[in-house]
């Protein structure tokens, strides 16, 4: 025999191959298949099929290899391509699955979503199917792992059943009124679409009494280590047929809103906002919770009522269209007293710098601001001096301090400075003041001067939502509504603190405010609230700085990074991404380091998560910013996991 037939019948080698089919059943073994290692994956799917001697469709099946644990999808690759030998474990499976997702309004939907795709994609065709737009604001993650009571065993929650949907991945035609064909089709199907496109009636006591709430900012770090990892599938992850995940906005940057073209999307971030209130999850104060209930109450009650369906597509983006206009001639008219108020006039404000065991309390300087920066001076006079100190605002913390009731308009900062944080306090006389020096602080703090564009719109929230804060008692009858159920509008710490006779009052009065709001703009008004306070969008993370011996808490925002003391609880340091060089991860030491603007550099290793979670956030956040309207219903996946994939980008 030849050498060159000798090589070709090594080539041709017959071997046998197991392959599982789920078809057949957990107890069925495995079918034996006679391959080459020329044979491509196709073919082995193919000889699989026809061996099996099921007649069904088995276009959504793919090959999943067990001990690599990874797809094989692609079927033009040989055996030999793919590194498979004869003691491979194949198991022939559908690529969609049932799975039981939690979504933010806490009702459980079971539906078919992809195993075998990227999470990031699996989350596309789950938000193509639900009608929800920017998927990739969303992510998944397991749920905390509750202990069950003996009690509870036989209470079953309500799982609404979509799997006879359409695959995700398909295109989904619309009917008139913007809701999908598939949720169109039956009464039941139709059911399930209000519920996620209507908020729910607020939640008995109880049932907040019982749901898992994190009680310290270690409890809301362990709750981001559970994040799926955005580059894998479900299946290498360990995601089962009818595991329960949860679906959550994690990228508090909501991109391009559009009411008529978002009703789930705004609904469901209206549910997650609510139950991060409910749970205690954000701070608030208490003249802040008696607008979020009133807010909650209304939005209740006009839910009943108003339906989201759209009347006329073309009347509304008409209405819009002069709405905003008529906003902004308003908006146009005062900016420039406004700009003028803060720009040019030489104001005296008291100024407080908190110390530790010092009782000194507020004293009055003369302000300018100028950019983005404040300068202070001891008296009016020597304002054309050199100042007593100047405070660049750029990457500084801005939150309110604030009591409509007491007449108590502060304005706290927490300036970076190369000893980290200094915290200053600005008292303003009255609320115009407040809300005009609140915006430029504001404005300043992400780098943004005085003639930005959105400085008039800044200050007109910030005084709308202070004259939300109002009590304005009009009668008697209003403040006896028998209906309202307060504990569910406020969180634990309120119900214990007043009974519901003291609260039906507070929450009725702040009501009267927004009572004449549509259920649209209740949502958006409670959306940008909560967008307002201090710690919004805040993700921990618990972490070991390199050459320091203590833990310590990283907090991830949309625009910065925040070092926490984890014993404190105060601030240490802040860096924002716009001065950020580059940032990398040490997978085999597990190390995230980082180089901003001016050769500072961290690194640190990650205690409560993996530092790929870590490197996913920062890189999703970047990935956020390069969003546009022009580029608006196209998404560069491609570059979503080149700055979130680390050594697994696709």
């Amino acid at each position: 025999m030849t050498s060159h037939a000798i090589c070709i019948q090594t080539r041709m080698a017959v071997w046998d191959l197991s392959v599982s089919v789920e078809e057949l059943g957990p107890e069925a073994p495995p079918l034996k298949i006679s391959v080459t290692s020329d044979l491509h994956i196709g073919g082995v799917i193919l000889k699989t099929v026809e061996k099996s001697q099921i007649k069904q469709d088995w276009s959504d099946h793919a090959l999943w290899w067990e001990q690599k644990q990874q797809w094989l999808l692609k079927p033009s690759w040989t055996l030999d391509k793919c590194g498979i030998h004869a003691d491979a474990r194949l198991c022939l499976t559908p690529q969609h699955k049932p799975l039981q997702l939690v979504m933010p309004s806490s009702i459980v939907l079971r539906m078919r979503v992809c195993f075998s795709s990227p999470v990031f994609r699996t989350i596309m065709g789950i938000c193509k199917l639900l009608n929800i737009r920017r998927p990739e604001e969303l992510s998944l993650l397991w749920p905390v792992e509750e202990k069950k009571k003996k009690k509870d065993k036989d209470v079953g929650e309500e799982v609404y059943d979509i799997t006879c949907a359409p695959l995700p991945s398909s295109t989904i035609p619309k009917l008139a009124n913007g809701m999908p064909a598939f949720f169109a089709e039956t009464p039941e199907t139709e059911v399930v679409y209000k519920i996620l496109a209507v908020s729910q009636p607020a939640p008995a006591p109880e049932t907040i009494a019982k749901l898992y709430r994190t009680t310290n900012i270690m409890e809301k770090a362990h709750i981001n280590s559970r994040w799926l990892d955005s580059s894998r599938s479900l299946l290498q992850q360990g995601v089962k047929e009818n595991d329960k995940l949860i679906l959550r906005f994690k990228y508090y940057t909501f991109h391009d809103i559009i009411p008529q073209a978002d009703v789930v999307r705004l609904t469901q971030l209206y549910e997650q906002s609510r139950w991060a209130i409910l749970l205690e999850e954000i701070e608030c104060t208490e003249e802040e919770m008696m607008v979020f209930a009133a807010l909650q109450y209304h939005i209740g009650k006009v839910s009943l009522t108003e339906q989201s369906v759209a009347s006329c597509p073309a009347m509304e983006d008409l209405d819009s269209a002069l709405q905003c206009l008529e906003v902004k001639m308003e908006g146009e008219s005062s900016a420039d007293d406004m700009l003028y108020d803060v720009r040019h006039c030489i104001i005296s404000l008291p100024l407080f710098r908190p110390k530790r065991l010092t009782l000194k309390g507020y004293k009055q300087y003369w302000f300018t601001f100028k950019d983005t920066t404040i300068s202070y001076y001891k008296s009016k006079e020597e304002s054309s001096k050199e100042p007593i100190q100047q405070m660049n605002l750029k990457g500084c913390e801005v939150a309110p301090d604030v009591s409509v009731a007491g007449q108590k308009f502060c304005i706290r900062l927490l300036i970076p400075g190369p000893e980290g944080m200094n915290e200053v306090y600005l008292r303003c006389e009255h609320e115009q003041q407040y809300s005009r020096w609140m915006a430029a602080c504001r404005l300043a703090s992400k780098g943004k001067t005085l003639a930005d564009s959105s400085f008039s719109s800044e200050v007109q929230s910030i005084q709308s939502f202070l004259a939300m804060q109002k009590t304005t008692p009009r009668n008697n009858t209003a403040q006896t509504d028998e209906s309202i159920n307060t504990h569910s509008l406020v969180s634990p710490r309120y119900q214990k603190k007043y009974k519901p006779k003291q609260l039906t009052p507070r929450i009725l009065e702040a009501y009267q405010n927004v009572a004449q709001l549509s259920l649209t703009d209740a949502i958006q008004k409670f959306l940008q609230i909560w967008q307002a306070l201090p710690d919004f969008g805040l993700s921990y993370i618990v972490v070991r700085f390199k050459g320091c011996r203590k833990d310590e808490v990283l907090g991830i925002a949309n625009n910065r990074l925040i070092r926490i003391d984890l014993s404190v609880g105060d601030v240490v340091k802040t860096w924002r991404y716009n001065t950020m060089r580059q940032w990398n991860v040490n997978w085999d030491i597990k190390q995230v380091a980082i180089e901003f603007d001016g050769n500072v550099n961290i690194a640190f290793s990650c205690v409560t998560a993996n530092c790929k979670i870590v490197h996913e956030y920062i890189g999703g956040y970047i990935f956020m910013s390069t969003r546009c309207r022009e580029q608006s219903d196209t998404l560069n996946e491609e570059l979503f996991h080149k700055l979130t994939g680390g050594h697994e980008a696709l």
